[in-house]
């Protein structure tokens, strides 16, 4: 199965251009529209061609309704009949492929066959029964192998990966220092600092891994079940919320590099419900809620995906920042979760729904909208067919949780860049996804499990080479290096003195 272009003509003039489906039999068509000739058509009758056509055919192409006898019988007879092509309207709204009978081995066609989506099949029906003058060009552009959009996003969720993995580096070295600072010296200050610049991180436990996949698989369910248009603002309402919060935290701690803006950011004042809010923070959340908005109300024009992007990255770096794995072991179990989580849903949900529940939940199937926002995306820039090369915040967030371990785990334990295990980590992430447009791509555009490959190679890459450098175990059962709690020990300090 192909996708064709059919350009219409209604009386000389250029009308609405429709996508078909090429039949498995029967020559190759042209792939340059201006290559392709301009033919008339004419309706069949009988409407389904089963029987040789009483109208006299001098190489029209030719109108014909599904049924009654097969694909093939009816391209026969249209060729027989002198037709140039057959274009067969499908009886229900989606497409499917045409192919031979099982027992036709020897199948000589020498006309292509389409099949057209009901809607489309009827409209030029109608046409050509009020005698209107209708041509078509039928022509089957080629995917170019590699699109520029694809390189992008391969860069995109790279470098989210590496920008999220400093911050949370950057992060868990200054809560070390403070801690190391405060076995020095027991103030007041520093504890205050501690506390209020550091508590807001989460680890993730074993259960809460294990349970991702039933958390995950029943949200995806209910996704496609309820997959409207209402459920898909509804959506989009939730991920500008996140979007706003991930916005604001970014350019917070991005302004706060800054000098001018350092005195903002340390003042704070007190607000009902919120608690604690620095000036800069507020200063900026106006911006960061504008945004949002003008992006949920304009996010049908072409350049919205711009926006949509940004909230995302943002989100997704914040996240990386605040979630956090604390050893090997949970990072395994948490990926091979979503390992077969990826496979069951893109692959195996096909035997129970009859179609891959991931993939049409990312398309937004069903609910009149260009797949669900929780997407990073760019345009197919030289796509002949147009769409969007995307990634799944998933396919980001959970790699990123392991690259993010093994940079803050490298700094930790004060290792150089050349023997610690982020350049290894972060290298095998982009090999991983780089594999998987490749994969996309051999398979002819058909959805691909991203954490398939993703996986094998981040966390492949992680445990053989933990294990030799003899490093696994500590990795394992214990990860990042710990420091003792300062207010423990100065307490037995200060026993030990009364003492």
């Amino acid at each position: 199965m192909y996708a064709v272009k059919i350009q219409t003509l209604i009386d000389g003039v250029e009308d609405i251009e429709i996508v078909g489906v090429g039949a498995r039999f029967g020559p190759t068509l042209e792939s340059k529209e201006k290559h392709a000739n301009h033919t008339k058509v004419a309706l069949a009758d009988p409407p389904d061609c089963c029987s040789k056509p009483k109208n006299k055919l001098t190489g029209e192409v030719i109108l014909v309704w599904r049924g009654n006898c097969s694909f093939t019988t009816k391209t026969n007879v249209a060729e027989d009949a002198g037709a140039s092509a057959i274009l067969i309207i499908n009886n229900r709204t989606d497409l499917i492929k045409m192919v031979c009978e099982e027992n036709q081995t020897d199948l000589e066609i020498a006309i292509p066959a389409v099949m057209l989506p009901q809607d489309a099949g009827t409209s030029l029906e109608g046409l050509l029964r009020s005698n209107s003058n209708v041509s078509v060009q039928i022509y089957s552009p080629r995917r170019p192998a590699v699109d520029v959009a694809e390189v992008f996003l391969w860069l995109m969720a790279v470098g989210t990966i590496f920008c999220a993995s400093y911050w949370s580096a950057w992060s868990a070295k200054e809560a070390a220092n403070v801690r190391e600072s405060l076995l020095k010296d027991d103030t007041a200050e520093h504890q205050h600092t501690q506390h209020a610049g550091y508590s807001g991180m989460v680890d993730i436990s074993m259960t809460s891994a294990i349970l991702f996949v039933a958390f995950a698989s029943c949200f995806l369910v209910m996704l496609y079940k309820l997959m409207s248009f209402w459920f898909i603002e509804v959506l989009v309402v939730l991920f500008c919320i996140g979007g706003v919060e991930g916005l604001q935290t970014c350019t917070v701690a991005l302004l706060s590099c800054f000098r001018w803006f350092q005195h903002a950011g340390e003042t704070f004042i007190e607000l009902p419900v919120l608690g604690a809010v620095s000036y800069l923070t507020l200063a900026a959340s106006p911006f960061c809620l504008a945004f949002a908005v003008v992006w949920a109300v304009f996010r049908r024009v072409s350049f919205a995906w711009i926006g949509q992007d940004i909230l995302g990255i943002t989100l997704i770096i914040t996240v990386l920042q605040i979630v956090r794995v604390p050893n090997l072991k949970v990072g395994t179990v948490l990926l091979t979760c979503a390992f077969l989580y990826d496979i069951f849903w893109v692959f195996a949900s096909k035997l129970w729904f009859q179609e891959s529940v991931m993939i049409v939940v990312a398309r937004g199937d069903r609910s009149g909208e260009d797949g669900i926002p929780m997407l990073l995306k760019i345009p197919r820039m030289f796509d002949p067919w147009g769409g969007y090369s995307v990634i799944g915040f998933g396919d980001i967030i959970l790699p990123g949780l392991l690259v993010a371990f093994s940079l803050r785990y490298d700094w930790l334990a004060k290792k150089t860049l050349r023997c610690g295990y982020f350049i290894w980590a972060m290298s095998a992430y982009g090999l991983g996804l780089f594999i998987t447009y490749v994969a996309l791509n051999l398979m002819d555009g058909h959805g691909q499990p991203a954490l398939l490959y993703i996986v094998p190679f981040t966390l492949g890459t992680f445990i053989v080479l933990g294990k030799k450098r003899g490093d696994l175990q500590h990795l394992w059962s214990v990860g990042e290096p710990h420091f003792p709690c300062p207010h423990v020990q100065l307490q037995s300090s200060s026993s030990f003195k009364d003492s």
